[in-house]
């Protein structure tokens, strides 16, 4: 179902938020009258921190003013000529405001959208059959929104309070001065008087100046309490303001933010910022709106002064509620787009920050400047400790300062740095075996907002994920190996830029199976037996039982310092590179499930004894990072199987995989049975049409000269069953090629290097 018909029949509170959306900015008629049109748009796919995405945005915008002009065209009858005029103002409106930033329009639309699809789920989970059992999501929004209620109705009610002890006081004063600065005036006239009109009048006057006077004490008593009794209230109103503050910068922001980390390994994205910023929008109005019933309280007291403990409460009240908003303030100046954790000197980067209550609070009026500076991991403690580190410098980056812009559509204010440069980097004196790549630095963003007409000024900053600074691309692997086990293991509140030294496989296995389907881009992650297959190199150990390894901890240098085991390279050097190369060259066949790759040699050996001649698996080398071999079966001498040297990414820049297993013709059934071309016909390139100038076109083919046979019937293949002659064995050295013979048990495995040669087709 659209999502416009489903927007329509929301209620309540839902439907006043979807009608807020709209305005002159982005008429609710035109996203009626257009919705198929609206939503039948790719949105998501104009990159709004990109400029050279305005020409796309622009195409959007002149498609949505033709769709509007073409529905106004269609219109009849006497209701149609009116609508007609409304719709063709409609587009002239949009043209105008948008012309000069297209993307602007981009953003309004992306933002109506999300907002209208979020409004629908959260009515349709609220209406599920599921009866209580509501997920805990759902609950933990309706707690928070119940919260915000008693909220709103604790600060209306201390407003009618404060209205009613300011009409008191009023009242107060009024009377004090009608009657008794006028007694006190009479009886001071009275000594002008004679002795014996003083003597009668003054006892009157005296009496009456005691009755005011005990009036006035009662009256002062009960102001008093009045104000007790408010500024009780606003203790229970504070008390509660904070336990929502904490439930959303504590609980909420810092999810986002351990999402938006992981997400930096290949997780889900950390998600839309908006619900954040309207939760934090309103704490935001909410505790300006105490704060000022605060400050007329205050206000009020200096205005009739009454002896009693009202002045130390309302200070600490007032203390309180600055402290909240500072909280606030400081806590929702976030890093909404991270800059790139692996960052290359001399190549540019981009980041955003956003103040999450920037619009509530008007700082938009006088917009704040924020600046980015690159900073150690000694200076970053430092900074969360209020140390002084200005004199202590890491690097210069260009173009690093950037003022915040505030969108009005969305209400959003953030400062997009789009072309900033390292310049330079001053690195700490290294100790041990930490390398370069395994240097961490944050980049730090500062600014200064003022509330409230300068009223308050704040100091604020927000640091990075960590960054591994590199010089060249060579580095890019263990630095990514750094930023991976930090990013996966760091705990919410650490000290920068503390890891644990040693994990649980289990912990690990999950951070690389992220990883490796993000890089991919596959749903087909890492199984179970491969997993196990992993945890075998990893701990150089034969056990095939899941359950050995969960138990077993994997240490920072087993993963990026040590090398495996006969090897030159770590385990992580040798994952990455299987990564980088499925990456490139064989995420369709890894989709396909074709390639099996986490198989060792004997593993290969023993799948493949007993299967039928020329039956093949594809599995990743050991011995090369970034590498894949063909194992194949046959009978030859004796049962065996055969494997080709390791294929890289160089090779497959030449050739493809599937187009290579389509020359080698002894290549039957891919394992366990699937005829070869079922599985990588659909990936074989096209044959070169025929020459038609009198030239004849060549082409690239690949042998393996041993096995350089026409395409046999499958059909009349012998099996290991069938005891067939095996075929005829040349030299070596006659074809130019690498036999490397290792025997295991009574088999004999043999690598084979393959040759490509030239055919020319006419």
């Amino acid at each position: 179902m659209a999502v416009w018909i489903q927007a329509q029949q929301l209620q309540g509170d839902a439907l006043h938020q979807m009608q807020s959306l709209y305005g002159h900015h982005f008429p609710i008629e035109v996203r009626h009258y257009l919705s198929q049109w609206i939503e039948g748009q790719l949105w998501d796919t104009v990159d709004l921190e990109n400029p050279q995405e305005e020409f796309k945005a622009k195409r959007l915008l002149d498609s949505l003013i033709q769709e509007l002009q073409k529905k106004a065209e269609h219109q009849m009858g006497e209701d149609g000529f009116l609508l007609k005029i409304k719709l063709g103002h409609y587009a002239s409106q949009l043209k105008s405001t948008y012309d000069r930033c297209p993307l602007e329009l981009v953003r309004c639309i992306k933002h109506i959208l999300y907002t209208e699809q979020r409004l629908v789920k959260e009515a349709s989970n609220s209406c599920s059959p599921l009866g209580g059992m509501v997920d805990s999501m759902s609950q933990k929004y309706q707690q928070i929104n119940q919260a915000f209620e008693e909220l709103r109705i604790l600060t209306q009610d201390t407003e009618n309070d404060l209205r009613k002890l300011q009409h008191s006081q009023e009242y107060f004063i009024i009377q004090y001065q009608e009657k008794s600065l006028r007694i006190q005036a009479q009886l001071t006239s009275l000594s002008t008087l004679p002795p014996a009109d003083r003597q009668l009048r003054e006892p009157s006057l005296l009496s009456k100046r005691a009755t005011v006077e005990a009036w006035l004490t009662r009256e002062a008593n009960t102001l008093q309490k009045y104000r007790l009794g408010l500024a009780e209230k606003h203790q229970k109103t504070l008390a509660l303001l904070r336990k929502q503050q904490t439930v959303i910068l504590d609980d909420e922001l810092i999810q986002w933010k351990r999402r938006q980390q992981l997400a930096g390994n290949g997780g889900p994205p950390e998600g839309g910022l908006d619900i954040l910023q309207s939760w934090c929008e309103k704490l935001a109005e909410t505790i300006w709106q105490n704060r000022q019933q605060i400050r007329r309280a205050e206000h009020l007291r200096q205005q009739l002064p009454i002896p009693g403990a009202i002045e130390e409460l309302l200070n600490d009240l007032n203390s309180t509620i600055t402290d909240i908003i500072s909280a606030l303030v400081t806590s929702t100046f976030i890093i909404e787009k991270q800059p790139p954790q692996v960052l290359k000197t001399q190549t540019k980067f981009a980041a955003t920050v956003r103040l999450l209550v920037g619009g509530k609070l008007n700082v938009h009026m006088n917009p704040p400047q924020v600046k980015a500076t690159i900073t150690s991991e000694q200076q970053a403690k430092a900074l969360l400790k209020n140390e002084n580190t200005r004199n202590d410098s890491s690097g210069e980056i260009l173009n690093n300062n950037c003022v915040m812009e505030y969108h009005q559509t969305t209400g959003t204010l953030s400062a997009h740095f789009r072309n900033m440069s390292l310049k330079r980097i001053k690195r700490s004196d290294r100790r041990g075996a930490e390398s370069v790549t395994e240097e961490k630095f944050t980049i730090l963003f500062e600014s200064q907002f003022s509330v409230g007409g300068n009223e308050l000024v704040f100091q604020v900053k927000t640091l990075s994920l960590p960054v591994v600074v590199i010089v060249h691309g060579s580095q890019d692997n263990n630095a990514t190996a750094t930023v991976l086990w930090d990013n996966a293991f760091a705990e919410p509140g650490r000290v920068p830029f503390v890891v644990p030294d040693k994990v649980l496989w289990p912990q690990l296995c999950e951070a690389l199976n992220m990883k490796y389907k993000a890089e991919v881009q596959s749903n087909r992650g890492l199984s179970e037996e491969n997993l196990v297959f992993l945890a075998q190199k990893a701990f150089s150990s034969s056990s095939n039982s899941p359950e050995e390894f969960h138990s077993m901890t994997m240490t920072w240098s087993q993963f990026n310092r040590e090398s495996l085991p006969g090897r030159n390279f770590t385990f992580w050097q040798w994952f990455d590179g299987v990564m980088e190369l499925t990456k490139k060259h064989l995420k369709p066949h890894w989709n396909d499930g074709a390639i099996l790759g986490f198989v060792n040699k004997q593993q290969a050996q023993d799948m493949l004894m007993s299967k039928p001649n020329g039956t093949f698996l594809l599995r990743f080398s050991d011995s090369e990072i970034g590498g894949i071999t063909i194992a194949w079966a046959t009978f030859f001498w004796e049962r065996m199987v055969w494997n080709l040297m390791p294929y890289t990414t160089k090779d497959f820049s030449i050739r493809s995989l599937a187009d290579r297993i389509s020359d080698l013709n002894h290549l039957l059934f891919l394992y366990p049975d699937r005829p070869k071309d079922e599985v990588f016909s659909k990936y074989y390139t096209p044959p070169l049409s025929k020459a038609v100038d009198g030239y004849v076109k060549p082409q690239i083919k690949q042998v393996v000269p041993e096995f350089a046979t026409p395409n046999p019937d499958p059909a009349a293949n012998p099996t290991y069953m069938d005891h067939a002659a095996s075929p005829a064995v040349s030299h070596p050295q006659s074809y130019g090629m690498y036999q490397n013979p290792c025997w295991l048990g009574n088999h004999v495995i043999l690598h084979y290097r393959t040759c490509l040669q030239f055919t020319y087709q006419n």
